[in-house]
């Protein structure tokens, strides 16, 4: 191969990985572990490392498999507006790399996070949680676009992916680390999984006329753009709302040193939408980025009241 299709290659993968959104699952990973080690200073490294590696291949499992699942809507919406949130990472339908590619790729990392769950409980002793804690992720992530479950088309999918990137991250790096959930995890993971939810929910605006053209069931389908809107102001506010909930469950009040700033942004996003700004495709798309950075700021400011 020339220098220059290597490149080509490298670069398609890159993009069918999606590297930048692994943060939202490595975050809050980051943040049970961080708890884990402020509480009483147990930190393990080994078991961090299998237990980062074994998120970013759940992560990569989903996403791949979305990639294969999701072939004929991606196309449609690449076509209609070409948003980077949305419509996939486009690699497949450029013809670079065959569409099998990927549900393999999807089924290999799978397994190998499956093993990598199995050392973490039998040979490190992490818990006897540990490998059901795994496959409340692995299972829906793979499932969440492939037939015949394909979460995403049942209505719920967003509500997963609301736990599997809320509770689940941060919950999972702090058993593995200590071997028990203290409960104000549970509060915490409630902003966090709320804003999730309306990354998945705001990047499904873009693929609206792509999903509904091929049967695509997700909630924004079944809700339809303006009670979809509405659906995404209600858990902002609910976001809000646990933020400050979790102070009195024992979050430190800094956390809203971070916070503020963060929930400025929420606001005006929740503005945005119901002005439904979404209507145009370049505002859209800026809305989709910052509405990430709202998920990732939340947890952030978390990370930062235990500093």
């Amino acid at each position: 191969m020339e220098p220059q299709d290597i490149k080509i290659k490298i670069m398609a993968w890159f993009g069918l990985s999606r590297p930048p959104f692994h943060t939202v699952g490595v975050l809050p990973f980051l943040l049970g572990t961080f708890l884990a080690w402020k509480f009483d200073g147990t930190f393990n490294a080994l078991i961090f490392f299998l237990g980062t590696s074994a998120v970013i291949l759940i992560m990569l499992s989903t996403y791949h498999s979305g990639e294969y699942s999701d072939h004929m809507e991606d196309i449609i919406s690449k076509r209609l507006f070409n948003n980077r949130f949305a419509g996939g990472s486009g690699v497949i339908p450029s013809g670079i790399i065959s569409r099998q590619v990927p549900l393999w790729t999807s089924i290999i990392t799978f397994v190998i996070a499956g093993i990598i769950g199995v050392v973490l409980q039998f040979f490190l002793e992490t818990g006897s949680y540990t490998l059901l804690l795994g496959c409340l992720g692995a299972l829906p992530g793979f499932f969440y676009s492939t037939r015949p479950v394909r979460l995403v088309e049942r209505g719920v999918g967003e509500i997963f992916i609301g736990f599997c990137y809320g509770w689940l991250p941060v919950a999972s790096a702090f058993y593995i680390q200590k071997g028990y959930i203290d409960p104000v995890i549970n509060w915490m993971s409630v902003p966090i999984a709320m804003t999730i939810i309306n990354v998945i929910l705001l990047n499904e605006f873009p693929d609206y006329t792509a999903d509904l053209s091929v049967g695509k069931n997700n909630m924004l389908v079944r809700l339809g753009k303006r009670d979809g809107g509405a659906a995404y102001i209600l858990f902002s506010i609910i976001a809000c709302v646990a933020m400050f909930l979790s102070i009195g469950a024992g979050v430190p009040v800094k956390v809203l040193y971070v916070y503020l700033p963060v929930l400025a942004l929420s606001a005006s996003l929740v503005w945005m939408v119901l002005k439904k700004k979404y209507e145009n495709p370049q505002t859209l798309e800026i809305l989709c980025g910052l509405n990430i950075v709202v998920n990732l700021g939340t947890t952030i400011a978390y990370i930062f009241a235990f500093i």
